[in-house]
C-alpha cells in the first residue's frame, strides 16, 4: 500500500495538482518496510511521469488554456516560459523546484521540446532530488 501511495503522491506532485510526494516519502523511511533505492526508484518513476503528463498537456495547451479549470495562473505561465527562453532546455533542471517546476515541464511541451531530452533532463532533476531527500533523511 505504501508503495502506491508514494508513486501516487509523486506523479500528482508533479502534474498541476497541488500535492506534495516528500512528506510520504520521509514517512516510507521512516516506516523502513522498504529499501530506500526502491522508494526512490518508486517516487522518482511517478513524479517523472507526471511531468511527461505536463509535457503533453502543453503539446495541448491551446485549447485548455482559457478554460475555468486549469490550474496554472497566466503569471506563472509567463514567469516559465521566460525562464525557459531564457535558459532554454536547461531549464529542466529546475522542474523539481516549488512554484516554477510545474509550469516549466507544461512550457516544454507548449514550446515543442524534444521529449526524449525532456526526460532525461526532468528524470535527473527528479531523482536527484529525491536523492537528497534521500540523504539528509541519513544524515539525520
Amino acid at each position: 500500500m505504501m508503495l502506491y501511495l508514494l508513486f501516487i503522491s509523486a506523479f500528482g506532485a508533479a502534474t498541476l495538482l497541488p500535492l506534495q510526494s516528500e512528506a510520504v516519502l520521509l514517512g516510507a523511511f521512516v516506516q523502513g518496510e522498504y529499501a530506500a533505492l526502491i522508494l526512490i526508484a518508486i517516487a522518482s518513476l511517478g513524479n517523472i511521469l507526471g511531468s511527461c503528463v505536463n509535457w503533453w498537456l502543453g503539446l495541448k495547451i491551446e485549447h485548455y488554456k482559457n478554460k475555468k479549470w486549469f490550474p496554472v495562473s497566466e503569471a506563472k505561465m509567463l514567469q516559465a516560459q521566460g525562464i525557459y527562453q531564457k535558459y532554454g532546455y536547461w531549464s529542466l533542471l529546475l522542474s523539481w523546484t516549488p512554484i516554477i517546476g510545474d509550469p516549466i515541464t507544461l512550457i516544454a511541451g507548449l514550446l515543442k521540446e524534444n521529449f526524449w531530452r525532456f526526460l532525461l533532463l526532468v528524470s535527473v532533476a527528479k531523482t536527484g532530488r529525491y536523492l537528497f531527500i534521500y540523504g539528509m533523511y541519513a544524515l539525520f
